[in-house]
């Protein structure tokens, strides 16, 4: 990935890490509900190009399970590829409106794998910085979030994978 390109997602993934916590107390309700969906991850990064560590895309299944009392998610995202990663993490949830939440997540991903997924092919610590939109009127959700998985690749070490996924949910 170029530096330049690196620095505009790293800054975006910053800038809502720092939306997050800087955030006022909101009287907004947060964006109700658990969802399941699909969409895509597209990795963002390289390890090791030499060692066929570049960058891929895969089919994206998210869920996110809401606990409605606190705002709190148990969330977990499967990149499915050549290989697959498994990525849970807790999320704090920041309600924007009534319709849309921001959050920041943290867990790992489980990827040992031999060829490279969207977060890398080692297991690793993960940032999740997102957005969920409810549609008003229906049960469908838009969401979209960068995944940060620290020193990610078997053959660069100490380099950062980088994905972005999206798609599309169905509340429940």
């Amino acid at each position: 990935m170029n530096k330049n390109l690196f620095k505009l997602v790293s800054g975006l993934g910053i800038l809502g890490c720092v939306t997050v916590l800087a955030a006022q107390p909101s009287q907004a309700q947060p964006a109700y509900g658990s969802y399941l969906g699909v969409g895509a991850g597209f990795g963002l990064s390289n390890g090791n190009t030499a060692f066929g560590e570049g960058s891929k895309t895969s089919l994206l299944l998210s869920g996110r399970y809401k606990f409605l009392e606190v705002p709190i998610s148990l969330r977990t995202q499967v990149l499915i590829g050549n290989s697959t990663a498994v990525v849970p993490t807790v999320s704090f949830d920041v309600p924007l409106n009534f319709d849309a939440d921001v959050y920041l997540g943290a867990g790992i991903s489980l990827a040992n794998t031999i060829d490279t997924t969207p977060v890398g092919n080692k297991n690793s610590f993960v940032l999740q910085p997102g957005i969920d939109y409810s549609v008003p009127n229906s049960n469908l959700v838009i969401f979209g979030n960068v995944l940060f998985a620290f020193d990610a690749y078997r053959n660069a070490p100490g380099t950062t994978a980088t994905s972005l996924q999206t798609g599309l949910g169905w509340r429940f």
